[in-house]
Formats: C-alpha cells, sequence, structure tokens
C-alpha cells in the first residue's frame, strides 16, 4: 500500500479504552490512533479529515493534559446538524477514535462502557467547530479549525475543474492529487495556525 509519507509524521492519538481491556482486544486497554488509520476509514485524506483528526488531538491533549484520554468517557458536542456541511465527515472521524456515538453505538454490559448519546448535535457552543467534555469532571474544551489560514497551490483548482470535466491528461491527474496531499501536509504542518483550543 502507497501512500503519503507525510501520513506518518504526524502525531498519533492515544487512549485508554476500559471496555477494549475489559474485552482482552488491547493490553490495558491502551489503543493508539495514527493519521493513516483515519484516512482508512475515510477513505481518503482531505482538510476535512485532517482537521477532525487534528481537532480530536488538540482538543484531548487540553482537556486530559498528562492523563490519558479514556476512549467511551468523552461528550462529543457539535453546533451544526448532523447532514449539514461536513458536520457529518467529521463526526464519523471523531466517532472513531473517542467511540462517542449518538443513538447507533455499544449499548454497553451490564450497565457499563454505554458510547450512545455520548455524541451530540445542534448544541449551543458558541460558533466553536467541536466541544469535548469529560464525563468523569465536567471539564470541556471548544477547539476551533480554520484550513483556510492554508492556501492551496495556485494550480490545484484548476487542475481539480479540468479532473471534474474530464478534461484532465493522467499527468494533470496526478499532479491534481499531489498538490491536494500536498495542502493536507501544509496543514499538518501549522498546527497552531489552524487549531485554537479554549478551555471552558
Amino acid at each position: 500500500m502507497t501512500y503519503p509519507q507525510f501520513f506518518d509524521k504526524i502525531p498519533t492519538i492515544i487512549l485508554k479504552d476500559d471496555l477494549a481491556s475489559f474485552l482482552g482486544a488491547f493490553e490495558d486497554g491502551i489503543i493508539e490512533f495514527s493519521y493513516l488509520d483515519l484516512v482508512k476509514s475515510a477513505g481518503h485524506s482531505c482538510p476535512t479529515v485532517l482537521g477532525a483528526y487534528l481537532i480530536t488531538s488538540e482538543g484531548l491533549k487540553a482537556l486530559f493534559e498528562n492523563e490519558i484520554p479514556k476512549r467511551g468517557e468523552i461528550i462529543v458536542e457539535f453546533k451544526e446538524k448532523q447532514n449539514d456541511g461536513v458536520a457529518g465527515v467529521i463526526g464519523n472521524v471523531i466517532m472513531n477514535i473517542t467511540g462517542a456515538t449518538t443513538t447507533n453505538g455499544f449499548k454497553g454490559i451490564n450497565g457499563k462502557f454505554d458510547r450512545n448519546y455520548l455524541m451530540k448535535f445542534e448544541q449551543d457552543i458558541n460558533g466553536a467547530n467541536v466541544r469535548f467534555t469529560r464525563v468523569d469532571t465536567q471539564k470541556s474544551v471548544d477547539v476551533f479549525y480554520n484550513p483556510n489560514e492554508i492556501k492551496p497551490h495556485e494550480d490545484m483548482n484548476f487542475l481539480m475543474q479540468k479532473c471534474m470535466q474530464g478534461n484532465a491528461t493522467n499527468e494533470e491527474k496526478i499532479e491534481f492529487g499531489k498538490l491536494w496531499q500536498k495542502r493536507v501536509e501544509d496543514i499538518s504542518n501549522n498546527v497552531n495556525r489552524v487549531i485554537k483550543v479554549n478551555l471552558l
């Protein structure tokens, strides 16, 4: 499997999942997610998928500080409806990492490990892209993501139009893909510019 090598340079996200520990899936319930893992799940790499990954990574760092985040014990809130814009795409990425679901998740065992009602849409979160809240302490962080801080190569949109219209050569299709991923890479290299975290 061949993919852009910058995927491997993006820091992984490590969580502890008590359900995974209980069922013997991972020793001590420790799970490590890479950006590559989420690209496989989403089926593509783009500013939205990367943004969801970075939102989660930076949000959980601030929320748990020196602790390992507890998967399945994090509430995730969005201002938008689930089918508005890219909210659902972002939600799917965050669901894979945090385990939080709306009503379609694991229902638990004897009252423990329930993953439902941890992801909520149409919430009053003051314009943030996502709010994360710890179930145990009720401490929250708002995370803001603005990929527009990083501009694409001047040829990218032109080549995209040619590809969509079916007029691009094979070389132009390859070049478009490279320029698209170059922008994703540039965003990943400028986390402090595109991500803002506000502790509540």
